[in-house]
């Protein structure tokens, strides 16, 4: 059998190059990639699947679901808000935390139902 890993003879199709060089110049990789870093600590991750499940919640809250103290959740809540995936509100003495937008919880919604797709593959494929 064949490697799929690489190409076995260079073919190069300069119209989909030229599209893609074009893409990747409108776009700014770099900040696309921190957003998938942020969320690609588990921390994180659980902190966005649980707000998009929720309108909103408090720090407090947040550190009770993930068993972590209001510093640690709090510390989260701030990267996640710094990279615009979150964003808070203030009510006397509490911090509430939500996603940012709808883009931010298609993201999350997206994911999940990825994750469970390859899930599937992988049982009916044992």
């Amino acid at each position: 059998m064949k490697s799929e890993v690489c190409c076995e003879a260079t073919n190069i199709h300069p119209d989909k190059v030229k599209r893609s060089k074009i893409h990747l110049q409108e776009t700014n990789a770099g900040n696309v990639a921190n957003l998938f870093k942020a969320l690609a600590d588990d921390t994180r991750m659980k902190i966005a699947l649980i707000l998009s499940r929720e309108d909103e919640l408090c720090v407090c809250d947040v550190a009770e679901v993930i068993g972590s103290s209001n510093a640690t959740a709090s510390h989260h809540l701030r990267h996640l808000k710094s990279l615009g995936l979150a964003k808070s509100r203030k009510v006397g003495k509490q911090v509430y935390y939500s996603l940012d937008d709808h883009h931010v919880k298609s993201l999350i919604d997206l994911a999940v139902e990825h994750e469970k797709e390859v899930q599937e593959r992988n049982e009916s494929s044992e």
